[in-house]
């Protein structure tokens, strides 16, 4: 388990950032090894050509010595990927990212991958902008450098009101869609959400069962850009304990069932329900182009991160043509 992210609920709003950002860049970054998160499979930054050199404002380690050799003036590489990215986040902070029975809710791990994605890219001067899902409709977040940009929409999602019923609710489908026009030009996606929204109430079987409504949005959304995933996690959700007689109260609604949980066959399909759900969102996730990546209240999120930045970097590796070979 993560004891970095133990105490962040306990923790006034100021430190919590802190806390964050301190996590994020010592252990995540010192376990990555570099400044790009690389969360995606991607062949890195691609050449876009050359541009003379502007004294003060090019970097030497940028020069296109190729091209100065030719023209006897300097040039430098201009690139059109991942040192010059936009990178837009769809957050879920709607009533139902407030839950969690282990070490973090919802919300904060949602908060947590917002920021792992953020303050891994604040220094190499890449963009970022948000549109985040709340009780009271969705607030919008122009894409911008720096770390006080980055800190007052991490500071915006710890403090949006819990507990409070959707008065303007906006779904996962809608959020995908606005997010599409807003963002225009081609760069990097994130959704964090538990992808809860949206799926059918009956039949779900997997591959095999309905669509959840935001799979064609998502689609959409991974045809011009690179999308992540990231779907946040309960283990009540996958499972119930059993604690006998137990209140359930649906967040979006506010509606509530009692449940025994000391029926053994209850249990089950309670189980069975939930991973029928999971494969649903699994399935419409893969098949909508975009990258996964499960977190859990109850796992280490940092090591979760570590796992899927390596396997996408093989996965990189795996694509990339190999070099040199036979004239």
């Amino acid at each position: 388990m993560n004891g970095h992210g133990a105490t962040i609920r306990h923790l006034a709003p100021q430190r919590r950032l802190r806390r964050l950002e301190l996590t994020v860049t010592r252990r995540l970054d010192g376990l990555l090894h570099g400044r790009y998160l690389g969360l995606l499979p991607g062949l890195g930054s691609e050449p876009a050509g050359s541009r003379e050199y502007r004294p003060g404002e090019d970097e030497v380690r940028r020069m296109d010595w190729s091209v100065t050799a030719r023209t006897t003036v300097p040039h430098v590489r201009t690139v059109d990927a991942d040192r010059e990215l936009t990178t837009w986040t769809l957050v879920d902070a709607t009533p139902s990212m407030d839950f969690g029975t282990a070490e973090l809710e919802k919300r904060e791990l949602a908060v947590a991958a917002v920021a792992a994605v953020g303050f891994l890219t604040a220094a190499t001067g890449n963009r970022l902008g948000a549109h985040a899902l709340t009780h009271e409709g969705v607030r919008r977040f122009p894409a911008r450098a720096g770390r006080i940009h980055l800190l007052g929409l991490l500071r915006t999602l710890l403090d949006v009101p819990r507990g409070l019923p959707a008065a303007a609710p906006v779904s996962l489908t809608d959020g995908m869609d606005g997010l599409r026009r807003a963002a225009a030009r081609r760069g990097l996606v994130v959704v964090v959400s538990d992808f809860l929204d949206g799926l059918p109430d009956e039949g779900i079987s997997g591959a095999a069962g309905p669509q959840p409504s935001w799979e064609q949005p998502l689609r959409r959304l991974a045809a011009r850009h690179q999308v992540l995933a990231v779907e946040v996690s309960d283990p009540r959700e996958r499972e119930l304990p059993d604690v006998g007689l137990i209140t359930l109260v649906d967040p979006e609604s506010g509606r509530r069932r009692e449940v025994s949980t000391g029926s053994r066959r209850l249990r089950e399909r309670y189980a069975a329900a939930a991973a029928a759900q999971r494969l649903a969102v699994a399935g419409a996730i893969r098949r909508s182009g975009a990258a996964h990546l499960r977190l859990s209240t109850d796992r280490d999120w940092i090591a979760d991160i570590v796992r899927h930045v390596f396997t996408q970097r093989r996965l990189a590796s795996a694509a990339r043509p190999p070099t040199g070979g036979a004239a």
